[in-house]
């Protein structure tokens, strides 16, 4: 790193430098101007002496700046970058090199024995010390590091591209080589994020792209909730290769039953075609179906041969109930927000008509702007049944104070205001993803009324209130239990905005969905009064997930209290157990019990209040992801567009040797000088002061050793 330093003037002439030094000499004349006691020489120094003390002092009162220019280097960033997903490992192609490799005489090839690791390892020692190396490995993320281990159960190159990028933004990315199959099975296509970096792509092309003998289950789609008794559909993307004349034998078993049988005749060797299977929900619970193809003779792998689903047989739908005093746009979003949830049914109705409705059948009501009277307000209050006020433009603000004790409003104006949603990390009566609370809280705003919000302490707030760029300590979502009864409030209308824009930005509604669901599912989950419950984040978690569950302990007022400890265990149809404690987390409980094996488990939770003993129980599944065998066939098609769109090659694994020459030869990767310009006052440096108070103190000793003083 090298330092220059400057003296700058800014808008001062540099002709005053001239008059402070003009102004010391003249002080120093008219102070020794006289004969003195002592040599005349000491007179001179003296006269210097204070000459310079007085430029000095004189030359700080213009206020000059200081520039530094400092240069610091930049080593070009190579960035090696590994899938370290299961399709690697599973579909390996024999070692060979492109026609382009066999034609070079000065190939460095890898380490005999397809040692990947080692051979993308050694690329850092042979480029040496004018690049900087950084090793990295992916499968559904960016993680640090090369690896050999090839466990990953998801591919999402896309974002651990983005990942990356994210990482060393602003820094000069030489090169990133991208060492994979080219199959994911998560996130876009990666083209288009690699074109986000400003720098080359060199590919390595793992993988066979000549297709084996296989029959593979390539899709299944399906919802994950029925109801009972009632068939459902679900459509397999059956997919064969080099095949051609065999039968596939496509079959589906439940609790150890066929259910389904089909015969598919394969006409081509690469053969396709999306089967429809109809199944019955004849049973309650979370029922689990086995789709499998039967396996032909000489067959690359049969792991790609079977998929087990998993379908949530419900006995009934909850009915919520959505109360609204006039048209609104919002009306709509809630209804099919809520209704994305198969467990649910919305029922929309003016105000004047809901006192005449059978109000028994909903597990919820939402308030839309609108405060109960009359016979409704005696439901409601009477029957403790969840409401959720939604609070807008034509609400009544005094009588929403008086419906409820959760949260005050004083309302300064008629007026609305534009409000922004500002998560609160400290919620935990529900969980909302990472992804879900980053777009709420970058969507536009909700209109809220003008006032002053006041909250009581035992109200959960999920959103605050940030208006503009300042972050208030006002609600505008929260939940609270109230009297035993389970309380929500929204306090702004707008929810169309967020629909709108969440599908203009990501072509979908997913946040805006979670949110409600989860919203109603913490609402009605104690509609059946349970002093003790135990429930799952879902019933269902992929391999590799973390596992949630959640535990609510009510005393006898049906108040939340977390004082007691709450044990539970876990035990799989394998006989393996595991047993925990949950956590306080607010008024409740909260378990993050990690991964678990792939399994089917119940589980049985405990715990006391004085003499009482409390126990809840239930299911959960652990599903194995298959994602990685679903693809065999290796895309380097993809690999060689992203490298050549970033004026890189792409090379088979027996040439990643070759990739170091390929950097050093490439003259747009190279070191980065950058330029750092800093100002500051000259009177802020502390030498200076030392100066002045040495030429004084200097001055003074030499009269004080002479007798002048």
């Amino acid at each position: 790193m090298l330092f220059l330093f400057a003296i700058t003037w800014g808008a001062i002439s540099g002709w005053w430098a001239v008059a402070c030094l003009l102004l010391g000499l003249l002080y120093a004349w008219v102070m020794y101007r006289q004969p003195v006691s002592f040599d005349n020489k000491f007179r001179y120094i003296l006269f210097a002496l204070r000459a310079m003390a007085v430029f000095v002092l004189a030359f700080l009162l213009l206020t000059p700046l200081v520039k530094s220019v400092s240069y610091q280097p930049q080593k070009p960033l190579v960035l090696v970058l590994q899938d370290n997903s299961e399709s690697v490992k599973l579909f390996t192609a024999p070692p060979k090199l492109s026609p382009e490799g066999r034609a070079s005489k000065n190939i460095k090839v890898s380490p005999a024995g397809g040692d990947l690791e080692g051979a993308l390892a050694g690329i850092k020692q042979t480029l040496g010390d004018n690049y900087e190396v950084r090793e990295f490995n992916f499968d559904r993320g960016l993680n640090n590091g090369l690896s050999d281990k090839f466990n990953g159960k998801q591919t999402n190159i896309s974002a651990a591209l983005k990942q990356l990028n994210d990482q060393f933004v602003n820094q000069n990315i030489g090169a990133v080589i991208l060492a994979t199959d080219g199959l994911y099975n998560q996130g876009s296509d990666p083209q288009y994020e690699a074109r986000n970096f400003k720098t080359t792509f060199y590919t390595v092309a793992l993988g066979d792209t000549i297709p084996k003998r296989d029959l593979l289950i390539a899709n299944v789609n399906y919802n994950k909730t029925a109801f009972l008794g009632n068939d459902f559909e679900v459509e397999v993307l059956a997919e064969a290769y080099q095949s051609k004349g065999e039968t596939m034998r496509l079959g589906v078993i439940e609790d150890g039953r066929q259910v389904v049988t089909q015969n598919i005749q394969i006409n081509s060797d690469g053969f396709q075609k999306l089967v429809p299977l109809k199944l019955t929900a004849d049973k309650k619970g979370v029922r689990k179906f086995t789709i499998s193809i039967a396996p032909v003779k000489n067959e690359l792998s049969t792991q790609n041969n079977t998929e087990t689903i998993y379908v949530d047989v419900l006995d009934a739908k909850q009915k919520v109930l959505l109360v609204y005093n006039s048209i609104n746009p919002d009306i709509n979003v809630i209804k099919s927000g809520i209704e994305s949830n198969k467990n649910y049914e919305v029922k929309v109705a003016l105000s004047t008509d809901a006192s005449t409705m059978k109000l028994n059948d909903y597990s919820l009501i939402i308030l839309h702007q609108f405060i109960p009277t009359g016979a409704l307000q005696n439901f409601v209050s009477k029957s403790k049944i969840p409401v959720w006020y939604m609070l807008g433009a034509q609400s009544e603000l005094s009588a929403f104070d008086q419906a409820q004790a959760v949260v005050k409003v004083s309302p300064g104006s008629n007026q609305m205001q534009e409000v922004f949603a500002q998560p609160v990390p400290e919620f935990s009566s529900f969980t909302l993803s990472d992804s879900s609370k980053q777009k709420l809280s970058s969507f536009p705003p909700l209109l809220a009324p003008f006032g002053n919000y006041t909250s009581s302490p035992n109200n959960q707030v999920l959103f605050k209130q940030k208006i503009g760029n300042i972050a208030t300590t006002y609600p505008l979502l929260s939940f609270a239990d109230e009297g035993g009864r389970r309380i929500g409030i929204l306090s702004g209308e707008g929810l169309w905005r967020w629909q709108l824009d969440e599908y203009k930005t990501y072509g979908n509604h997913h946040a805006v969905e979670e949110l409600l669901d989860q919203s109603v599912q913490y609402l009605t989950a104690n509609a059946n009064r349970q002093q003790f419950r135990v429930y799952a984040a879902k019933n269902v978690f992929d391999e590799g997930e973390n596992v949630i569950l959640n535990a609510e302990l009510y005393n006898d007022a049906l108040e939340l209290v977390n004082t007691p400890d709450v044990k539970i265990d876990l035990k799989g149809s394998s006989g393996k157990s595991y047993s925990f404690l949950f956590t306080r987390s607010g008024q409740s409980y909260q378990l993050d019990a990690g991964t678990l094996p792939v399994d089917e488990y119940s589980y049985v939770a405990s715990t006391k209040v004085g003499n009482k003993t409390y126990t809840a129980n239930g299911q959960l599944t652990i599903k194995a992801l298959n994602l990685e065998t679903r693809q065999s066939t290796a895309n380097h098609r993809l690999l060689n567009s992203i490298a050549k769109q970033s004026g890189g090659v792409m090379v088979m694994p027996l040439q990643i040797g070759t990739l170091a020459d390929l950097i050093r030869k490439n003259e747009n990767i190279k070191t980065v000088v950058y330029e750092d310009k800093h100002y500051s006052d000259l009177v802020d440096i502390k030498w200076i002061f030392f100066l002045i108070l040495a030429l004084l103190s200097a001055e003074w000793f030499v009269r004080k050793r002479e007798g002048e003083v």
